[in-house]
């Protein structure tokens, strides 16, 4: 399951970011998880709540913005939507595709406190 280790990378980021600014936990954690980054939000959330404890994430409200998966097909240049890498263009059948997002996991916003 890499999505303790995702959450400990949190953990790191959002620790660091308390200690730079001279703060003293968090409040709130925004992030956001691209369909197609290849994390399962039940498994995050299990891993979330083992992991957090007597951190400076303990108390912190967390939202989850989860991002489309947008590709580029390169044979008709139709702008799409996509669930899972192999998807082909509804409009031409392709394979060929370019991933415009969908795939980005990042703290978007951190409030501290």
């Amino acid at each position: 399951m890499h999505e303790l280790s995702v959450v400990e990378n949190i953990i790191n980021i959002a620790t660091e970011m308390v200690q730079s600014h001279h703060a003293t936990s968090v409040d709130a954690i925004e992030l956001e998880i691209g369909e197609l980054a290849g994390i399962d939000l039940s498994a995050l959330e299990f891993a979330w709540d083992v992991s957090v404890h007597d951190t400076v994430l303990e108390h912190a409200e967390r939202k989850i913005n989860r991002m489309n998966g947008r590709a580029l097909c390169l044979v008709c240049n139709n702008e799409f939507d996509i669930g899972q890498y192999f998807d082909p263009c509804p409009h031409c059948g392709s394979f060929r595709k370019e991933i415009l997002g969908g795939n980005e996991m990042k703290v978007k916003r951190i409030t501290l406190t």
